[in-house]
């Protein structure tokens, strides 16, 4: 397939027809990886602890934030020495 190069402001770009997107499930942001054969475009699903800060904040509310098995220090530990 043969995309054309268009002007973006300043820069450059390239339009992907909205066929490719919904098939790779491209989105608002793609990885671009340099290859020896040319540019590699991944579709990016989720970044990373995204919504975490949220969702800690609703399990504080619900008060769901507790821990699930109790903490592992030891009342031998108490007079050491750290």
């Amino acid at each position: 397939m043969i995309l054309q190069i268009v002007k973006v402001g300043n820069s450059k770009g390239l339009r992907i027809p909205k066929s490719i997107l919904e098939q790779y499930h491209i989105e608002d942001e793609v990885d671009v990886t340099s290859t020896k054969d040319g540019l590699l475009l991944k579709p990016i699903k989720s970044k990373a602890r995204a919504g975490w800060a949220k969702k800690f904040k609703e399990m504080a509310t619900n008060r769901d934030d507790r821990l699930l098995m109790p903490d592992f220090t030891d009342a031998a530990d108490r007079d050491w020495q750290w």
